[in-house]
């Protein structure tokens, strides 16, 4: 396991990088965040442990930029600021865990254990593409072809749906269940209806190979 370690007070660091080397990691070391950023930037790590106080850029700063910077391994601070209000601080910052001074070198290496143990962060999507077909998530919008298409809630979350499972053919059960949150099947043609809606929007206006197909006799796929 590949660990920075960020502390500016020399005796502290010491102990940290000799006793985590013995527990197998291989330690890096800076003495302040400005270093940390070019270094956490560079190189990748396993898990890092700052502490909260440190020159040049504070241990919080540090956490955000690096978060900011989409930079997704786990980070434990150390602090001597033992109030609850200073491990939240810490957390909401992006912090992964927080262990206050003075702590006792098997719990700081039982922490960093389970935190290296937790599955990777996926990347957040925030845009989904299709051909010429992109939704963005965060604006709620939808283009193809540069052009802007208007829909209605239901419309985005049954296209969001689809474009998250592309080439898979969803059934009309599956829809229910998925999109419109029913287990069952209320003899309506609801699904139908929305499917036709949608290919009105997204395929009629711009011609060509169809995105959203239906597969007879099974349900519908879209793409690719």
């Amino acid at each position: 396991m590949k660990l920075l370690l960020v502390e500016d007070d020399t005796e502290t660091a010491e102990y940290i990088v000799k006793s985590l080397t013995a527990d197998g990691y291989v330690v890096d070391h800076v003495e302040d965040g400005r270093k940390a950023i070019a270094t956490a930037t560079v190189h990748d790590y396993d898990v890092m442990v700052f502490d909260r106080m440190l020159p040049g850029l504070d241990g919080l700063s540090l956490v955000r930029a690096l978060r900011a910077a989409k930079i997704k391994t786990p980070i434990l601070l150390l602090t001597a600021l033992g109030e609850v209000e200073d491990r939240v601080d810490g957390l909401h910052a992006g912090a992964d865990d927080y262990l206050p001074k003075p702590f006792a070198i098997s719990e700081l290496s039982a922490r960093l254990s389970a935190l290296t143990r937790r599955p990777p962060m996926r990347p957040e999507t925030t845009e989904l593409l299709l051909r010429d077909l992109r939704m963005d998530l965060l604006a709620r919008s939808v283009t193809r072809a540069g052009e802007t298409i208007d829909l209605v809630t239901r419309e985005f979350t049954l296209l969001q749906y689809f474009l998250e499972r592309p080439g898979r053919v969803q059934t009309k059960a599956m829809l229910l269940e998925n999109v419109w949150n029913l287990n069952f099947d209320p003899q309506t043609s609801v699904v139908e209806t929305h499917i036709s809606r949608l290919r009105a929007k997204i395929d009629k206006p711009f011609g060509g190979k169809p995105l959203l197909r239906t597969i007879r006799g099974v349900g519908y796929v879209i793409g690719p």
